[in-house]
């Protein structure tokens, strides 16, 4: 039981540890007005929630292993197995409920368009989904209208108007530097010029058509996960009922 929890304890505190990292980069530290300011959505937040469950529970499964405490082992197994309820009620769901999470996906990633130049985790995030998966937008590059620094409007005096991120662009594999003013005026020119420079596939499209074809990886990711934690459930009840054996024997 310690064995098993020392390795995610470690991990949450890792977690935390690249998060608090980030933010002290970005200067949220010093400012934490910034946090209420942004937007869109900061994968700091989910890099700390993770880090922060996963060190919770890797704390109470080896304290509670080492002391032989059973509030914190009940704590630990009753955690994970809600956490399990969670994810096959979120699973669930999104298969019944498949037409409005692909809206509340598109919403989404659009809010997340309009917040692209607000936070450089984001922008990152979203350059490595539409780079990884050769999209661009939601729908399609017009999604970019929505971003202030990129629409097609005549008072934008921003030097990237009517123009896409870089990582909307067709790149040559052979490039070894990224031309980061690949995307400038692109939709400026005549939309059917459009494909010769950027992806006009949309990322709801790409990642619906990823989806399928990666369908055994999904599963067996769940699969593991899953594994995992009914494991550490098995190991803390298991424990709980050596120790109030022992108890009753005493």
């Amino acid at each position: 039981m310690f064995s098993y929890n020392i390795i995610f304890w470690l991990a949450g505190a890792a977690f935390i540890a690249v998060g608090f990292w980030a933010w002290s980069e970005k200067g949220v530290l010093l400012d934490l007005t910034q946090v209420t300011r942004l937007h869109g959505f900061d994968p700091v937040w989910l890099v700390l929630a993770v880090g922060g469950i996963t060190f919770i529970l890797g704390f109470a499964g080896c304290v509670g292993a080492l002391r032989e405490n059973i509030c914190l082992l009940k704590f630990f197994s009753g955690v994970i197995g809600f956490i399990f309820f969670l994810e096959l009620t979120a699973a669930v769901l999104a298969v019944v409920f498949q037409s409005e999470v692909r809206v509340w996906i598109n919403d989404f990633f659009l809010t997340n368009v309009k917040a692209y130049r607000d936070d450089i985790d984001l922008q990152n995030l979203i350059d490595s989904l539409q780079r990884t998966n050769h999209c661009c937008g939601a729908q399609d590059p017009k999604d970019w209208d929505l971003n202030v620094y990129f629409n097609c409007n005549g008072t934008n005096r921003s030097r990237e108007r009517c123009g896409v991120p870089f990582s909307c662009c067709i790149t040559d594999p052979a490039d070894s530097v990224v031309n980061s003013q690949c995307g400038y005026d692109v939709r400026s020119k005549h939309e059917g010029e459009w494909s010769n420079f950027i992806y006009m596939k949309g990322c709801i499209t790409a990642l619906e058509d990823w989806l399928p074809r990666n369908l055994y990886t999904v599963a067996i990711v769940f699969i593991v996960i899953s594994l995992l934690q009914m494991v550490g459930i098995y190991l803390a009840r298991t424990l709980i009922s050596d120790i109030e054996k022992s108890k009753f024997n005493y």
